[in-house]
């Protein structure tokens, strides 16, 4: 069975750089420069988000200058509602400390 994916930054900060690019296939070097985050953090959370049905993964030839093929990733339409749920959860404590 495959883990479910945790509800740290790093994830959420995946999930939303995925859902801000409107169902495109992205990158993993594409997402490490958006969310700052580190291949050895990266890599792992999105083979996670794959592996949970969150996320489609395909090989995409090289386009010049890349040298070899690479992974592409995008949200599948459970992903996109995880992602969105994971959004909504990240903004109400916000709005619960804007009543304060």
């Amino acid at each position: 069975m495959p883990r479910q994916p945790n509800n740290s930054p790093q994830t959420r900060a995946v999930l939303a750089a995925l859902l801000g690019g409107g169902g495109d296939w992205r990158h993993g070097y594409d997402l490490m420069r958006e969310t700052g985050l580190k291949s050895g953090t990266l890599y792992p959370i999105l083979i996670r988000l794959t592996e949970s049905g969150l996320l489609e993964a395909e090989w995409r030839q090289a386009v010049p200058p890349a040298r070899a093929p690479r992974h592409a990733y995008r949200l599948t339409a459970q992903g996109r509602a995880f992602a969105h749920a994971a959004a909504q959860r990240e903004m109400a404590p916000r709005s619960r400390e804007a009543l304060q």
